[in-house]
């Protein structure tokens, strides 16, 4: 078995621990970014749609039905706050893809994958307008991504020639832009991805979404859904129309209880940069940063300078329950840390001033699937698997549609109306998912080359390919 570079350049312990001394567990972009707080439910009303869920995916899709029919009266209900859960906690990747990527999308619907690729330029496009026609104060930067090679396997991964919106940086090039001694090569992809404050985005959403008209209502958690009536502890709302967008919490439809599993990701945030510290990297373009292994990382500036660095760990626990208590896992913080520093050595006297865990929706085709229930009354969208800051206002339009019986081409797409294979019950759900995600380290570590149980799974249309 082969190290990785986070295993050959690995730094000193005391180092990692000194960094990760101050810091604390909480969200940075929740607590940069509040937002307005909202009533309760409490009794009972009646409206054209209703909304479970006050992350993304429910915001656009108040938002949207408001854009399209300003006359309709429409409730959003969330168990907890505004954006809370993963709305609130990921990395502001704003991404263009709505197949998890080109290679996941050509495996899955390769004679659809061209359409799919502009129609996701055109939603990431249709965000920066609304972003613009609103005023939305997001931090909004339509960076793109670098994607990096760390090691001699991955270089053919990104190799090819540049085009207009799609860059080829050799070594010298990607030092260039980012000094790292564990960057080989890189491509910038310059209009794929825009980068956002996480928190400022829902917060601004909800915004919006009152402007509009929009009835919000927090510390609501929707207990039953019976024939056009979602019920909370303390009212409830009556609608001819009902989008389900709880992801990764239970959902309630029987039928998609097994289509999504809880899988929890870490993350890191720096304190702010001094310029000294910010010119010893360079990051001038400030895009987004992604490597290329099974266990990849992201990261990312801030508006201030931190630098947010996450991923590589993922997280399912045994039982696939979902616990305040999971978020805050010392071993995987200190790997995070590890490997920061490994990346950039010149930011050895840099601390880390927040640390926090989310959980992703993880569907067996590692994107977002649609679908209808109750005779067409209820639509829902789950499983985003992590790439769906984006794919959530795509996934509000394919709702609404379909909630309003329309035939369009979003929802005549097969990508929309193929279902996932669900995932197995427990115990055999952890025992598959725990082999798997052995399974990928061991890739990482011989040159990417895939076991018998990954290509079982490719073949089966399950594998993972980051």
């Amino acid at each position: 078995m082969h190290e990785t570079v986070f295993e050959r350049l690995a730094p000193d312990p005391s180092l990692v621990e000194r960094a990760l001394s101050g810091s604390r567990h909480a969200v940075f972009w929740l607590e940069d970014a509040p937002g307005a707080r909202h009533p309760a439910l409490s009794g009972d009303l009646d409206a054209d749609l209703v909304v479970v869920g006050g992350g993304y995916t429910g915001l656009w899709t108040a938002i949207r039905a408001k854009e399209r029919d300003p006359r309709r009266r429409v409730v959003v209900l969330e168990a907890r706050t505004i954006g809370w859960a993963a709305s609130g906690r990921n990395g502001g990747f704003v991404e263009a893809s709505l197949t998890h990527g080109e290679a996941n999308g050509q495996r899955r619907w390769p004679e659809e994958l061209e359409r799919l690729d502009e129609l996701g330029a055109e939603n990431l496009d249709a965000i920066e307008e609304t972003v613009a026609r609103y005023g939305i104060a997001a931090d909004f930067e339509r960076t793109g991504t670098l994607t990096v090679a760390l090691e001699p396997h991955e270089l053919e991964w990104i190799a090819g020639p540049s085009t207009p919106d799609s860059i080829y940086l050799d070594r010298a090039a990607v030092q260039a832009e980012l000094a790292s001694p564990t960057y080989l090569a890189g491509r910038w992809d310059t209009r794929s991805t825009a980068l956002v404050h996480p928190g400022k985005l829902a917060a601004e959403l909800a915004h919006v979404a009152a402007e509009l008209g929009v009835e919000l209502f927090e510390r609501s958690l929707v207990r039953s859904l019976d024939d056009g009536v979602v019920r909370t502890d303390r009212g409830s709302v009556r609608a001819s129309r009902i989008a389900l967008a709880t992801n990764a919490f239970p959902s309630l439809l029987k039928r998609n209880r097994l289509m999504t599993v809880p899988v929890y990701d870490y993350v890191l945030m720096t304190e702010p940069l001094t310029d000294a510290q910010l010119d010893s990297i360079g990051w001038s373009n400030r895009q987004g940063l992604a490597d290329q292994a099974n266990q990849f990382h992201y990261y990312r500036l801030s508006a201030d300078n931190r630098i947010l660095f996450g991923g590589y760990d993922a997280v399912y626990h045994a039982g696939g329950r979902i616990r305040p208590s999971y978020e805050d896992r010392p071993a995987s913080y200190r790997r995070l840390a590890s490997h920061f520093f490994t990346t950039f050595p010149q930011l050895s006297d840099v601390r880390f001033s927040h640390r926090w865990a989310g959980v992703i929706d993880t569907s067996t085709r590692f994107c977002a699937f649609f679908g209808t229930a109750r005779g067409g009354s209820v639509a829902y969208a789950a499983g985003f698997t992590g790439l769906g800051v984006a794919a959530t206002r795509f996934a509000a339009d394919v709702m609404l549609d379909q909630l309003e019986g329309m035939s369009t081409e979003r929802t005549r797409l097969r990508m929309v109306r193929e279902r996932p294979l669900p995932f197995p019950p427990e115990p055999a759900a952890s025992v598959g998912i725990q082999l798997t995600r052995l399974s990928l380290d061991r890739a990482d570590h011989n040159q990417g080359r895939r076991n018998a149980l990954l290509k079982t799974l490719d073949a089966l249309g399950l594998g993972f390919d980051s």
